[in-house]
């Protein structure tokens, strides 16, 4: 299965966040409290752009991914490599194996 191109740069912006996690998009979508039944389709319409954002969703998103929110929305590339690296933490790979966890034992 191929995955869909992102059409906004806050779709784009996201799959690289979670890509460079690790984060399936199941993972993501609960991590950010979204119900596990329909986590990895609405991460999906919001990377590929089909469904708009609302901001307390993109707050925990970026919450999830230790990111600041405007990275969501920086055109340039460059720009966004440099935040994202001054941002990285171990923090979202802690909660994704929390989120692993939690999804095995449902």
């Amino acid at each position: 299965m191929t995955e869909k191109c992102p059409a906004t740069i806050y779709g784009r912006r996201l799959r690289e966040a979670r890509n460079s996690y690790g984060f399936s998009q199941t993972e993501l979508g609960v991590a950010a409290r979204l119900d596990q039944s329909v986590a990895s389709s609405r991460v999906s319409r919001y990377e590929t752009g089909k469904h708009e954002v609302k901001l307390g969703l993109q707050k925990l998103f970026a919450k999830a991914l230790a990111l600041p929110l405007k990275y969501f929305y920086i055109e340039d590339d460059e720009e966004a490599r440099l935040i994202a690296e001054a941002s990285r933490s171990d923090k979202p790979l802690k909660l994704k194996e929390a989120v692993k966890r939690k999804i095995k034992g449902k």
